[in-house]
């Protein structure tokens, strides 16, 4: 699928927001709807299917998960990246376990959004969940039942903190991307933790060690020095 085929549907009833931003898309080849609320998106998702939607949180008539756990309910899968204004890593962790296949933080760059839908397209199954839907995540011989909160290496349960199994988690349920330690620090433990960087490569260390990952010659992590980490196995949903 070209960028050119793909339509977005963008959702928010800041109109600055979808001034800036629709154009934006649209100079990048996208095909764009603005709506300014839950409800409207929903008419416009079963008047004309878009390939993505970009939903904002806080909304009128109806909210943005709202709109999202609709979807979700009633079987479509088309891809959805949340618009949050949410700083609380447990709090946008709900937004994907209801469905959701990314979300941003606001303020956000445009540049940074484009990126992101740019993955989502990538990882996107039509018509199945994605992967940051689904409950149970193999990687060769990794397993990763969200459901459960546990982690199986070999059929063995890893011993994982709780950031380490939500730093899996993410790594996981966005193969082949390249997260950077700022992002991860916001995915994993919200914008405002009082911590740096180097508290992400603590993680990581963790994490190659309980699964026994080489750095220098990585089976699930690798590193992209001065980028950051992707993921490089290979992963698959599991019922």
């Amino acid at each position: 699928m070209n960028d050119s085929q793909i339509r977005l549907l963008l959702a928010d009833d800041e109109s600055a927001i979808t001034a800036n931003l629709k154009p934006f898309f649209e100079r990048a080849g996208f095909l764009v709807t603005a709506v300014g609320d839950g409800q409207a998106a929903l008419d416009e998702v079963a008047a004309n299917p878009p390939d993505l939607l970009i939903l904002d949180v806080l909304m009128p008539r109806l909210d943005g998960r709202a709109a999202l756990r609709k979807l979700r309910q009633s079987g479509n899968w088309t891809p959805v990246i949340l618009l949050t204004q949410v700083g609380e890593s447990t709090e946008r962790a709900m937004a994907l376990e209801e469905g959701a296949d990314d979300y941003l933080n606001k303020p956000f760059d445009p540049h940074e959004l484009l990126a992101r839908i740019k993955s989502v397209l990538r990882r996107a199954r039509p018509g199945q969940p994605s992967l940051a839907s689904s409950w149970r995540l193999v990687s060769d011989s990794l397993t990763l039942d969200r459901r459960a909160h546990r982690a199986l290496l070999n059929n063995q349960p890893l011993t994982l903190t709780p950031k380490a199994f939500s730093l899996l988690e993410y790594l996981m349920t966005h193969p082949d991307d390249l997260l950077t330690r700022e992002r991860l620090l916001d995915v994993v433990w919200g914008w405002d933790y009082p911590a740096g960087t180097r508290t992400v490569d603590t993680r990581m260390a963790e994490l190659r060690r309980v699964l026994g990952d080489d750095p220098t010659q990585p089976r699930y992590i690798e590193t992209l020095p001065g980028e950051g980490y992707r993921f490089i196995g290979v992963v698959r949903a599991e019922p």
